[in-house]
């Protein structure tokens, strides 16, 4: 199974094709190709190739899912004797993304996501029912 490590938002993800992950907010829209070219390491089933710092030429493709917020985390101080205290609440800003392409020198490409169309109506098999009749 190959795979590669990215980093965004200041974090490594190792990622597969067609693997969803939670990652820093980017400015794009829900249903934009994203692409990313720090990749650090390239691991097909024969050959890994690590960068210093990143593999050149090589970039993955994500497809942005959704841009939403994480659960609210309540910060609170409160100073002793002092009738002093501060409650604040913080949203972090997350972007869901799913990977499609992993793609190394040259544009040759690695691994791809099998994209499956969920709108498509599924053909439905007619039930042919045969009366009987007494006579």
């Amino acid at each position: 199974m190959s795979f590669a490590i990215i980093e965004t938002g200041g974090k490594q993800y190792k990622v597969s094709a067609s693997k969803i992950l939670e990652i820093e907010k980017l400015n794009a829209k829900a249903g934009e190709t994203v692409k990313f070219n720090n990749v650090l390491l390239l691991n097909d089933n024969k050959t890994t190739e690590v960068g210093s710092p990143k593999v050149e030429g090589a970039t993955v493709e994500a497809k942005l899912l959704e841009n939403n917020k994480d659960r609210t985390v309540i910060i609170f101080h409160k100073r002793r004797r002092k009738h002093s205290r501060k409650r604040n609440g913080h949203r972090q800003r997350h972007s869901k993304i799913q990977i499609t392409k992993i793609l190394a020198k040259g544009g040759k490409v690695i691994s791809e996501a099998k994209i499956v169309e969920k709108n498509k109506p599924i053909k439905e098999e007619k039930k042919v029912v045969k009366k009987i009749t007494k006579k």
